[in-house]
């Protein structure tokens, strides 16, 4: 996890000193900036391969410069293709010169990573920009205030005293010559069809488990967030088998009536992990949820909620840990449903919800992860957005993937029965929505605190101030004011609330908790 910034043309380094230091978090092991005759970088690092000096960006070879916040896993495959350039160290991310001197834009194509980069052609005088295709490495730009000329950033906030109006950067595309174009779309499977139960089964297992392998590289410690439900287990149990030493897991929730605190522990026993829980009150929730809102950048409920214990979760792990890299579960719930999605009228409407909420995940899922780790100087690693592996779900018939079974995921569950990698009560246990497992008093309270800011007609008044995203709730109306305290003006950050299909039987509901559902059924217990 990095941050970069950079600033196309001439700026006044007082200001892009002042903008820069708002992502210090992201990087803190070190910070240059660097300028050429195209504009100004600016490069936190985290370090985390090659944590020598020769792991340190910009990259700069003759007439190209780049700085890059990612991982590319298939950097050895890609430095094979280019025997005589003079590598300086093993950072993953020194590709990306000799990939563009050769390919162009096109590199982005070849790459197996996450990513966000800003590179200068200064022979051909381009500035070149991308973003990974599930996006989930962040990337913002906005066009100055002062010239008019375009500049990119981690996150939005580095680019607010400097820009009028910040945009996300579009998911799995590159920038040239002023135009974004597409390299690849996550959603457009290959035209076959997966059918074969069995060859399901192994699909998925190969396939997570090299995504999993994939992210346990690291010149520094990493540790796993285990909330005790399928997917966060899931990847500990793969990991636990590929490493030689026992893993670090760690878990959070509420005093009283956290869901997923025992069955973090019941995995943690399984796996022999060097197991850490972190207990958080309602005080600390309430007192955490400016800043936490400040580091997001978005007023979405659902995502604030299951934030608070992340964030929380990880401003334990860095005090008690030497942790600089944490696996997690995100993603997996894209793919193979929601308790929601029990209640898809068809299969193809199945698939085409899944292919919506993953073109939607930077604004959601894969946000929380990134900020909340960041923000307490760590990376965040998702095995599920392995790209192998999304490209392979989305090709299984959707047909299969209907919880036909009266059990969600169910082809994940199976495809891990064998092997005891998991207990059966955990391998078959219903789903809990994590702002939910961490405690349901956590939300209660949220709930209950809205509730003493806002009369009925202070609600009522409170929403008309707001054309798009309009409050749901006197808890929405509460984040969306917290939200234009820091950033006014830019709610178009998120395109809407994060919520069930409204247009399915059963989904149509005022709160994004799956205990809103018919179908929550013991999800909470």
């Amino acid at each position: 996890m990095c941050g970069i910034l950079f600033v196309e043309g001439q700026i006044d380094q007082d200001q892009f000193s002042s903008s820069f230091i708002k992502m210090q978090h992201r990087g803190p092991d070190m910070s240059r900036i660097l300028s050429n005759e195209l504009g100004t970088f600016g490069f936190h690092r985290l370090a985390i391969m090659d944590v020598t000096e020769h792991g340190m960006q910009p990259f700069v070879d003759h007439d190209t410069m780049v700085v890059c916040n990612g991982e590319i896993y298939n950097e050895k495959a890609i430095k094979v293709m280019f025997p005589s350039y003079p590598f300086q160290g093993h950072s993953d991310c020194e590709v990306l010169i000799p990939m563009y001197e050769r390919l162009g834009i096109e590199m982005c194509r070849y790459l197996d990573a996450e990513f966000a980069f800003v590179l200068t052609d200064l022979k051909h005088r381009k500035i070149i920009a991308a973003r990974d295709p599930i996006g989930i490495r962040p990337l913002f730009y906005g066009h100055q205030k002062s010239s008019g000329k375009i500049a990119f950033a981690s996150e939005a906030k580095a680019l607010i005293d400097l820009c009028d109006e910040i945009q996300p950067f579009p998911i799995g595309s590159v920038y040239e010559d002023g135009k974004f174009i597409r390299y690849h779309d996550i959603t457009k499977t290959s035209t076959r069809k997966i059918t074969d139960e069995q060859h399901i089964k192994s699909l998925i297992k190969e396939k997570l488990t090299l995504g999993v392998q994939k992210r346990m590289m690291s010149d520094v410690p990493i540790g796993y967030l285990l909330s005790g439900g399928l997917d966060s287990s899931l990847v500990c149990a793969i990991a636990a088998r590929s490493s030689n030493q026992p893993l670090t897991t760690f878990a959070i929730g509420m005093r009283d009536d956290a869901i997923d605190l025992k069955y973090a522990m019941q995995v943690a026993k399984h796996l022999k992990t060097n197991h850490h829980e972190i207990i958080m009150s309602v005080d600390e929730v309430i007192h955490a949820l400016p800043e936490v809102i400040r580091m997001l950048e978005t007023y979405d409920i659902t995502t604030i909620r299951a934030s608070l214990g992340m964030y929380l979760l990880c401003k334990g792990i860095r005090k008690c840990s030497d942790i600089k890299v944490l696996l997690s579960g995100e993603i997996s719930d894209e793919l193979f449903g929601y308790k929601y999605t029990d209640f898809a009228p068809s299969a193809q409407a199945f698939q085409i919800e899944s292919e919506k909420r993953l073109r939607e995940l930077y604004e959601y899922d894969v946000l929380r992860a990134d900020r909340c780790i960041a923000a307490w100087s760590l990376e965040a690693r998702v095995p599920f957005g392995d790209l192998d592996f999304v490209s392979t779900v989305l090709a299984i018939d959707p047909q299969m993937k209907l919880n036909t079974r009266k059990m969600g995921k169910y082809w994940l569950r199976a495809a891990f029965e064998e092997g005891d990698y998991l207990p059966s009560s955990i391998l078959w246990r219903d789903k809990a929505a994590f702002s939910d497992a961490v405690g349901h008093s956590m939300v209660d309270a949220l709930k209950a605190k809205a509730e003493t800011l806002y009369s009925d007609d202070e609600f009522k008044l409170g929403c008309l101030r707001y054309a798009d995203c309009v409050p749901l709730s006197k808890e929405a109306l509460w984040y969306r004011d917290l939200f234009e305290r820091f950033y006014p003006n830019q709610s178009h950050w998120l395109s809407a609330y994060w919520m069930p299909n409204p247009n399915w039987e059963g989904c149509a509901v005022n709160d994004p908790s799956a205990r809103v559902l018919s179908n929550y059924g013991l999800s909470g217990t």
